[in-house]
């Protein structure tokens, strides 16, 4: 006999609490197949808010198979056109999505539209499971044409900019952030993004302000990675990065590391946090100093918040650690868990503020002893960030109180370098097509570091060396017909602009030799290509400043002797590379400081950074475990023991996942 059967409803007129009776009954169970054909028959006199005040009682049930069940019998049921059948159109779909079903979901989102298409809620949904499917342009269409309200519009707009985006189409994206913000100026995320989308573009100038902002608006708004690029200021960097975090990072309920650490660890437990740990700049300077930890101090950690690119460097990054952990399913909060599950003694974040970083992890303190290193070069003033990395000449004595977290000098180099990065075969002029008897300056940073102030200085170089050509990475289409243009306007012929092809980055690394000199940019330095460079003895020419990641290219040259390649100012720049190109006894001596030697002995020596590094860390967990406050810097970092010898492989992984989370109902533009 049917379970249901025998239940008669409650009086007709009270059809909201016959509903909830009848919900109470399931316990979590669906209807039988059997029972529906009567259930719908009564669903159909219910209003939408009975309906809706019914399910209330639904909370706990955790099969939504039942909440499709009563909105689709309920749609079929009722004739009723006053009540909203758009809005029970829009609840299946969101309860189809939920149980996994997108079709079924899409379909649903596509009738409340056609019922009602100034719900807007409906077509950003829609729009967000067309994504979800891979169908971009239906779900940028569905936004173009969906009918809104002002309020509404903005949300749209942001969504199918965000999408253009993240697809590569930064015309179209800073058109639609440029009409959202004209509709309301005060929207901080649209602001970051419109900024950052210039900065690739070289929109110059970029700081141009749309109606209603001024360009104070846009600067204390632009967010943590664009500021870099904007300004040689720590204290206003530092003020931009606190906005931001004061908007994305609320503190987390609780700090779950004990304050005093785990002192009885036989072995520094050291944890390494990342988005990139693959085929990505940072993952290039890495992966040696995870292999060459002292196993016999230390033990080491890998969490993983990014994606498995399948590569070598993937592969032998994940082999380096002990125990390596994806935590890129979990939220913020279970993710912190899971590294002080494993009684993290110090946790070193890679990401910073950068492309893919979740510094609310950071938040919940799931360690003791956390600093950041590498990736975001600028102040992190994170409460729960105890020390930035550095050296004592990227941030010196006099701009140490400037900077939070407190700055801690690692090791004589900041950057760590790995000795067994790949290189390609080397090949020619020639082959690559770049011009035989041509002075070749070169400049391999992405687009967005490049300011209007630095490229009217390469110009002017142009300009005094006969005959020279700027040979430059490939980044976007846009970015190089800007660049173009520019350099029109200042009398270059725009052909002496070479864009570089894409290659592997191992062919990439072996191109190097050919250029005369790598031309920095500032205020934000070349970081990894700046070692890559000199590695490959091709000279470098920078013009410091007063910045961490403005002094990043000094401290490598200043490590190999080549202090005749820093400048302070723009006009000093300029002068300094023409009178290189155009004197060859002269660059021919300075060329000749780039050698494999000089910098295997300083900016490449991975033993000496590692028992340098090594040194510090040990210093931080025996202060941590005395309880004593530590300085706010190192003055040097302490002596290094000797090395010991290599120890044999010893790996162990581990891995945590959860099931994806479903796509958010409304998705905001990313960090």
């Amino acid at each position: 006999m049917n379970h249901y059967a025998n239940s008669k409803p409650p009086h007709e007129t009270d059809r909201a609490a016959w509903l909830a009776a009848l919900l109470a009954q399931c316990r979590g169970l669906v209807i039988p197949p059997e029972f529906a054909g009567a259930l719908q028959s009564r669903l159909g006199r219910l209003s939408f808010t009975e309906l809706l005040n019914g399910m209330e009682t639904m909370a706990g049930n955790t099969d939504r198979r039942l909440a499709v069940q009563l909105y689709t019998a309920w749609i079929a049921a009722c004739t009723d056109p006053a009540q909203p059948r758009f809005a029970a159109w829009f609840n299946l779909g969101a309860e189809l999505v939920n149980t996994g079903d997108i079709d079924a979901g899409i379909n649903a989102y596509r009738n409340a539209v056609a019922l009602k298409p100034d719900f807007h809620a409906a077509s950003l949904n829609l729009g967000l499971q067309l994504e979800v499917k891979g169908d971009l342009t239906g779900a940028l269409a569905t936004w173009a044409q969906a009918l809104q309200s002002n309020d509404a519009r903005t949300a749209l707009l942001n969504q199918r900019a965000r999408l253009l985006e993240t697809n590569g189409h930064l015309a179209d994206a800073e058109r639609e952030l440029t009409i959202s913000l004209a509709t309301e100026p005060v929207q901080y995320d649209v602001i970051q993004h419109w900024v950052h989308i210039r900065q690739k573009m070289c929109r110059w100038p970029v700081l141009t302000p749309p109606p209603g902002l001024t360009i104070t608006d846009l600067m204390q708004d632009c967010g943590p990675l664009a500021c870099l690029s904007l300004m040689d200021d720590v204290a206003m960097q530092t003020v931009i990065t606190t906005r931001w975090l004061q908007r994305k990072t609320p503190p987390a309920a609780q700090h779950l590391a004990p304050a005093a650490g785990y002192p009885g660890h036989d072995r520094i437990r050291i944890g390494y946090l990342s988005s990139d740990l693959c085929r990505h700049a940072m993952g290039y300077l890495v992966p040696e100093l995870f292999e060459r930890h002292d196993r016999a101090r230390f033990e080491v950690y890998g969490y993983c918040i990014g994606r498995d690119d399948g590569s070598a460097l993937r592969a032998r990054i994940v082999a380096g650690f002990d125990h390596f952990t994806t935590l890129s399913s979990l939220t913020d909060e279970a993710a912190a868990r899971a590294i002080a599950a494993d009684e993290i003694d110090i946790l070193v974040d890679l990401n910073g503020l950068t492309a893919g970083a979740r510094p609310q992890i950071l938040r919940w303190k799931p360690a003791p002893i956390q600093a950041t290193y590498l990736g975001f070069i600028g102040p992190m003033p994170m409460p729960e960030l105890d020390y930035l990395f550095c050296d004592n000449f990227v941030i010196p004595d006099a701009l140490v109180p400037s900077y939070r977290p407190a700055p801690l000098r690692i090791a004589p180099i900041f950057q760590v370098n790995d000795r067994l990065r790949v290189i390609g075969p080397p090949t020619t002029r020639a082959a690559i097509g770049l011009p035989e008897d041509a002075f070749v300056f070169c400049c391999f940073a992405n687009h967005y570091k490049v300011t209007q102030a630095m490229f009217s200085g390469w110009m002017a170089i142009l300009g005094l060396v006969p005959g020279s050509v700027l040979w430059l990475a490939q980044d976007n289409a846009w970015s190089e017909a800007n660049m173009r243009d520019e350099a029109m306007r200042y009398g270059i012929d725009p052909a002496r602009l070479l864009i570089a092809s894409r290659v592997d980055p191992a062919d990439y690394i072996a191109r190097l030799p050919l250029a005369d000199l790598f031309l920095d940019t500032h205020p934000y330095n070349a970081g990894t290509i700046a070692s890559d460079a000199l590695r490959m003895g091709l000279p470098l020419l920078t013009l410091c400043g007063q910045s961490f990641v403005a002094r990043m290219a000094a401290r490598m040259l200043t490590a190999i002797g080549a202090v005749e390649g820093i400048t302070h100012t723009l006009p000093e720049y300029v002068q300094r590379a023409a009178a290189l190109a155009n004197d060859p006894a002269a660059y021919a001596a300075y060329r000749a400081r780039f050698t494999r030697e000089a910098w295997e002995a300083t900016i490449g020596d991975i033993a000496g950074f590692t028992a340098a590094y090594e040194a510090t860390l040990l210093g931080l967990v025996a202060r941590a475990e005395a309880r004593v406050q530590p300085p706010a810097i190192a003055e040097d970092p302490p002596a290094a023991p000797p090395e010991p010898p290599p120890p044999p492989p010893h790996k162990t992984r581990r891995g945590r996942a959860t099931a994806n989370p479903s796509p958010a109902a409304n998705r905001s533009l990313p960090h």
